[in-house]
């Protein structure tokens, strides 16, 4: 099933939600259909972790970002 086979103009149900399968995500928000933004890859999370960890912890999170930044 593609995207394109459905109406989006119409209203869906989380019955109708349950019975898609769809290779993209897609999300159904008051019965309105939306396509979701992919994940975050790794690198932007990692990238992401140490920011917070020097905003949240300054002096710790020198120490975690080294840890986490070590290859094994």
């Amino acid at each position: 099933m593609q995207l394109s086979d459905l109406d989006v103009t119409k209203t869906y149900t989380y019955a109708d939600y349950l019975k898609w399968t769809f290779d993209e995500r897609l999300e159904l928000i008051k019965g309105k259909i939306f396509k979701m933004s992919p994940a975050p890859g790794s690198v932007h999370q990692r990238i992401s972790l140490r920011i917070t960890l020097r905003n949240t912890y300054s002096s710790t999170a020198r120490c975690m970002c080294s840890m986490l930044s070590k290859k094994n």
